[in-house]
């Protein structure tokens, strides 16, 4: 039996260690204590959705999500590179303080085209974020997605069938945002 709507539930990764004020993109940050609860919250969500399969990013911080909810659950979990953060290159480890001014300038006029040193630019991001959610539609399985403020910007305006917005709010670490979408 074909569905007309398949549900996704959007999930960023809970707080992590040390990040404030700093760009660490794709470097491996251990999550904060505490987290999870909040991981015990999203498997009920996802249960109640029907979930079948989670698909996660390879970083840490969303992995040990996943495999936390796999110990509870007979859910598979999927890693999928494409799921991983922007890659700020250069940048990483940096205080946003010590990016130079100029170059987060050009980055908000030009979201798309810009990447900093070493990194890779918004385009790079939306053309595998694209990918990924394409193949999630045409699987048409029920499902959980954990990864970062990057892709879920884009992944939350696909989900709600609108262009997606590189610069648009972040989800809040921890957050989900259960979606029901045409296939």
């Amino acid at each position: 039996m074909k569905i007309s709507t398949l549900p996704v539930l959007l999930s960023r990764h809970p707080q992590v260690e040390s990040a404030e004020g700093v760009c660490y993109g794709r470097q491996n940050m251990t999550l904060k204590a505490g987290w999870e609860p909040i991981a015990s919250g999203l498997l009920t969500l996802a249960k109640g959705i029907g979930c079948s399969i989670i698909y996660t990013s390879p970083s840490m911080r969303c992995l040990a999500v996943a495999r936390k909810l796999a110990e509870h659950s007979s859910l598979p979990v999927s890693q999928d590179e494409r799921l991983q953060e922007l890659n700020f290159g250069q940048w990483e480890g940096m205080t946003w303080a010590d990016v130079p001014h100029e170059a987060l300038d050009s980055w908000a006029a030009d979201p798309e085209g810009f990447f900093p040193p070493g990194g890779e630019s918004g385009i790079n991001l939306r053309e595998r974020v694209q990918s990924f959610w394409e193949d999630l539609i045409r699987a048409a399985r029920p499902a959980l997605v954990i990864s970062h403020g990057g892709p879920l910007r884009l992944l939350d305006g696909l989900a709600r069938g609108i262009r997606p917005d590189l610069l648009a709010p972040s989800m809040p670490q921890g957050s989900s945002r259960l979606y029901y979408v045409s296939v």
